[in-house]
């Protein structure tokens, strides 16, 4: 039931004479050294958190493939499906917004995306959190990517309030139960969302573990099927899942439970028991996941020592690797839909000007693969040079001001090179402001910031989370995003597969990448890397502007995002300072995306 084996090192020199990556002046794709996928009965293709990447990774060679190439590839797989009589099935986990200027540098925003995301063929999809921060964004989900998948679209814990009528419906339907297409397997799916509180008012998320005591869920996990498939906007060890496989395994003792999950952009599996397996694929369309369950499926076949076997796969989105895993190359891999989903991507990208350069950056700057603070930080650059060219009120320019910055409103690195209208929408997408608290005491304006990052405890019964402020990857913390992986690990499976220009008996020469450990092993990334180091950063950062060179002023102005406001707020009540919502003031026109471009604009060279 499989390609015919060959070595890694003729596949991959080969494909790297040949191959090119879809969109213009993207990096052209690198070769390295593979695993196979092992495919099974039920096949799962899984793609979660893309936020808009759907161009592909232009200044990054390993996973410049596009949305089009995603489609050649699904195309090509689902062949293979039908020639060996398995099944195969799509499924992504949302959050297909905000993060890029494909989807951001519209207006509206997404005029482009939901055309070019419906070409993918996707069996069973749900909905993420950055789909329902703003209004318009949920309505967005509702008139556009719910039609477009009809029935393949789940909303198991989540309503829409529509805006004329005000009737509450839910944004889809509940689950589906369906069959698969070779084998007629029973499918019951289900699409949740974490306890998600901060969605816009035209939406309501139902917390999971009142959802699963209701009786529709009650009696949709008493259906006779084959296969239990849930799949939502949950990390794999989020509580969420577990209460979910909890409810499933009281009423169905010997029935296969997969969970596809994401929201926390990492990599990463687990089991709930020797019946279930949980998948979550990465970020920002760097990972295609691969999930594949082999054994005797059909319920009719279960039994206590039925045995199944799980298999997953972190398939890195390089058109190289795409083709090794068809079996074909730069000539034979791209299908006439998937050209032409490329070509739509190239046309909006021009269209929106996103290779428009706001000046040249002078070196690469890191969220979390240089620790901080540190010359190439991403947020020491903030916090040393952006917030105190950026933070000044005209009005109260003489007033001193503490400017506080959370991490998430961070979301990509900058890579040494020019930076660009997409890049601006790629490393700050959101549509956060500037607000302030004025003359705040500065006996208690100090004490905020250390609050925000070390008292966790402190605000646990405020029922606000302060990792919430931080970046996703630190929402679980555990050990495959800590990609300091020993030596040993690197040089897997080199028996059989070659590394490239070299002997087996030699180190091959690596990219640096995922060296994914999850809690199933080392080997689940589809591509051998070398290790990256993963520094864990504040939730918050601060800027001292506009202080006396002596001594310390009796009040400054408290700056802050708008998004971290509450947060902010109860920092302060816990240090004494008594100050709401109707304390906070608009601090500057202008959203700190467009702020930080100009100061790009200013201050790096315009030319390469």
């Amino acid at each position: 039931m499989g390609l015919k084996s060959v070595t890694i090192g003729s596949v991959i020199a080969a494909l790297a004479q040949t191959a090119a990556a879809s969109q213009p002046g993207a990096a052209e794709p690198v070769p390295a050294p593979m695993r196979d996928l092992v495919w099974g009965k039920l096949n799962f293709l899984h793609t979660t958190d893309t936020h808009g990447w759907h161009g592909g990774h232009l200044q990054e060679a390993q996973y410049s493939a596009d949305w089009g190439d995603y489609v050649s590839f699904a195309e090509h797989m689902r062949k293979r499906a039908d020639e060996d009589g398995v099944d195969l099935l799509l499924v992504d986990t949302g959050d297909r917004v905000e993060g890029n200027g494909l989807y951001d540098a519209s207006s509206p925003k997404g005029k482009y995306y939901y055309d070019i995301y419906r070409e993918q063929d996707v069996d069973i999809i749900c909905t993420g959190n950055h789909e329902l921060y703003i209004a318009s964004t949920a309505d967005g989900e509702h008139l556009y990517t719910v039609p477009n998948f009809k029935q393949h679209y789940i909303a198991s814990n989540l309503d829409y309030i529509d805006p004329k009528s005000g009737e509450i419906m839910p944004m889809a339907q509940r689950y589906r139960k369906f069959q698969t297409k070779n084998q007629k397997l029973d499918v019951v799916a289900f699409g949740f969302l974490f306890d998600f509180t901060g969605n816009a008012n035209n939406t309501i998320v139902q917390p999971v573990r009142e959802t699963v005591r209701e009786k529709w869920f009650q009696d949709a996990i008493q259906e006779e099927t084959d296969v239990f498939v849930v799949i939502g906007h949950v990390g794999v060890r989020m509580p969420e899942f577990k209460t979910i496989f909890r409810a499933i395994r009281k009423q169905n003792p010997l029935t296969p439970i997969l969970f596809f999950g994401g929201h926390v952009h990492i990599r990463d599996a687990t089991t709930y028991d020797e019946r279930s397996f949980a998948v979550a694929s990465g970020r920002y369309f760097e990972t295609i996941g691969w999930m594949s369950v082999d054994g005797e499926l059909e319920r009719t076949s279960l039994s206590e020592d039925a045995g199944f076997s799980f298999h997953r796969r972190y398939i890195d989105n390089n058109l190289l690797g795409l083709q090794y895993h068809t079996g074909l190359d730069a000539t034979t891999f791209p299908t006439d839909h998937g050209r032409n989903v490329s070509a739509m991507i190239a046309k909006a990208r021009n269209e929106l000007d996103l290779d428009y350069a706001f000046g040249c950056a002078p070196k690469t700057l890191w969220m979390s693969r240089s620790p901080y603070p540190g010359d190439d930080s991403i947020y020491s650059w903030l916090e040393e040079e952006v917030l105190p060219d950026v933070v000044v009120n005209p009005n109260r320019r003489d007033v001193p001001r503490l400017a506080i910055f959370n991490t998430g409103a961070i979301r990509f690195d900058i890579f040494k090179g020019a930076f660009t209208r997409d890049t601006t929408f790629i490393v700050s997408p959101f549509l956060s402001v500037l607000t302030y608290i004025p003359d705040v005491p500065y006996d208690k304006a100090r004490q905020v910031i250390d609050l925000l990052n070390n008292a966790g405890k402190i605000m646990e019964s405020t029922s606000m989370d302060n990792r919430f402020m931080a970046i996703p990857e630190q929402l679980v913390i555990h050990e495959s995003i800590v990609h300091e992986a020993p030596e040993s690990d690197i040089n897997v499976d080199a028996s059989q597969q070659k590394p490239l220009g070299e002997s087996a008996d030699r180190r091959p020469h690596l990219t640096e990448g995922y060296t994914t450990r999850d809690a199933i092993g080392t080997d689940g990334d589809d591509t051998l890397h070398k290790p990256v180091n993963f520094y864990v950063v504040p939730n918050c950062v601060q800027a001292e502007v506009g202080f006396p060179q002596e001594g310390e002023p009796e009040t400054v102005d408290l700056v802050f995002l708008d998004f971290i406001t509450p947060w902010i707020l109860m920092a302060l009540r816990v240090v004494g300072g008594e100050y709401s919502e109707e304390d906070v003031q608009l601090y500057a026109e202008g959203t700190f995306t467009d702020m930080m471009a100009g100061w790009i604009e200013e201050n790096w060279p315009k030319h390469c």
